[in-house]
């Protein structure tokens, strides 16, 4: 990577400013003009560098007050089918497949958020009704302890 890439991934990868212009910023920070800032971010889209931009939300400050990973036990055949379906349930905001390990049987894993317990639980049965899944369980979060993004390029 370009001294300028690494300089626009530096700002990028942390808070970017809400606004109309959200590169302004960027390119102050970086000595380059918003265009120059606007072009190499294209380029790192178009060379897979950058996969998406996403925004934090504060769940809590939102309404959402609880969260529960949902595990459950999917034959591996329907990884790729049940993955995509539960994926779209709109309260889901990540789907894992991860193999299981020693006693714990399941291996695909969604995140689930509502505004309370009693919601999630609700959440994972319509969940379980839609797909045919009926061995789940749910992990309630109960304190965050670390949430950063990662830091690429220091």
């Amino acid at each position: 990577m370009t001294t300028d890439e690494k300089k626009v991934i530096k700002y990028i990868q942390g808070d970017i400013e809400v606004g109309p212009k959200p590169f302004e910023a960027v390119a102050r920070a970086t000595g380059l003009s918003e265009n120059q800032v606007i072009i190499i971010i294209n380029d790192l889209f178009r060379r897979g560098v950058i996969r998406r931009f996403g925004a934090t939300l504060k769940h809590q400050a939102s309404g959402f007050g609880a969260n529960a990973l949902v595990a459950w036990l999917v034959p591996d055949a329907e990884l790729e089918r049940m993955g995509t379906l539960l994926a779209s349930f709109r309260e889901v905001s990540h789907c894992y497949h991860r193999p299981p390990q020693g006693d714990w049987i399941y291996n695909l894993f969604t995140m689930v958020h509502a505004a309370t317990e009693t919601e999630c639980y609700e959440i994972a049965d319509r969940m379980s009704k839609k797909s045919g899944l009926n061995t789940y369980e749910l992990l309630f979060s109960r304190q965050e302890l670390k949430k950063t993004s990662m830091t690429y390029v220091p």
